[in-house]
């Protein structure tokens, strides 16, 4: 008889956990930031909270085909970071740390405590800043085509670069330089489409999103001792051919946090997720099935 209480509280906080899940607001909206950025979101599907964190220079619709596989079983949030997609930046001024506060005060306006949370490309330094800041509001941790270094002096000098050639020509110049290292030869040469969707959301940034993104990425914070304090599942996933943040990267990220898994996606480049989304979608749908 003493057990009939305890079996009614675990379904009771069972129901209260799907509750609670239930209450996340699907749909578009807007988060107002202090300095008047306005930062554009989109939630789909039921299930655990998965965020999703964009790269450089390009925003939430990154993620489409991965967001129409996974909402299936997780709520997928996604968000424009400031100056990107449908949002907006009130200046040229934006940091890793500005960008990591911004998706968890989106989490927090969506009432997430905890999430599983991935970033790619300039998202997984995002991503590792929120976990500095916030490790609770993690139940898992995605790395995809993305690594923990901080700039190299040559790397700093291409985003300083791209500073340069935005003040002079514009976002327009931006695809053209971006895109080469963002898909395969063999995408390029043989799915114009899909070339075509990913120069479109690259020009969707704004000139002030443009400029503090790659001023961001030039300086941004070395992560790599922060690897290792990391106790949450983790997968990391690359593109076999990604040139920007290759899989020697990858497999270093590997090593340093306990117990990573590592997805390797062949055919494709630094945009694994929109080059090659269903083995994307695979790879993270496997993996997490482990993170409660």
């Amino acid at each position: 008889m003493r057990t009939m209480p305890r079996m009614l509280l675990a379904v009771g906080l069972m129901l209260f956990a799907s509750i609670a899940v239930a209450q996340v607001p699907t749909g578009d909206g807007t988060l107002d930031r202090p300095d008047g950025a306005k930062i554009h979101y989109q939630v789909s599907g039921h299930g655990q909270p998965m965020l999703l964190i964009h790269g450089y220079p390009l925003s939430g619709e990154l993620f489409a085909k991965n967001r129409d596989a996974l909402d299936d079983h997780y709520t997928v949030i996604t968000l424009d970071q400031r100056g990107y997609g449908q949002s907006k930046a009130p200046d040229a001024n934006a940091t890793i740390q500005t960008y990591a506060k911004d998706a968890l005060a989106l989490l927090d306006k969506l009432q997430v405590d905890k999430a599983i949370i991935g970033g790619m490309s300039m998202g997984g330094p995002i991503a590792l800043e929120m976990y500095r800041e916030a490790p609770q509001r993690f139940a898992g941790l995605m790395l995809i085509d993305t690594t923990a270094k901080p700039a190299s002096p040559p790397e700093a000098g291409l985003w300083n670069g791209m500073v340069t050639l935005i003040r002079t020509k514009g976002v327009e110049a931006l695809p053209m330089a971006l895109t080469k290292d963002m898909l395969t030869g063999q995408t390029r040469m043989n799915d114009m489409a899909l070339v075509q969707t990913l120069k479109g959301i690259v020009l969707k940034a704004s000139k002030n999103g443009a400029l503090a993104g790659a001023k961001a990425l030039a300086n941004r914070p070395d992560s790599q001792p922060t690897l290792a304090t990391i106790k949450i599942p983790t997968l990391i996933i690359v593109g076999v051919e990604d040139t920007i943040y290759p899989m020697d990267m990858a497999k270093a990220m590997q090593k340093a946090i306990p117990n990573a898994k590592l997805a390797m996606i062949p055919g494709a480049a630094h945009a694994a997720v929109i080059e090659k989304p269903d083995q994307v979608n695979q790879a993270i749908l496997g993996w997490a099935q482990q993170v409660r």
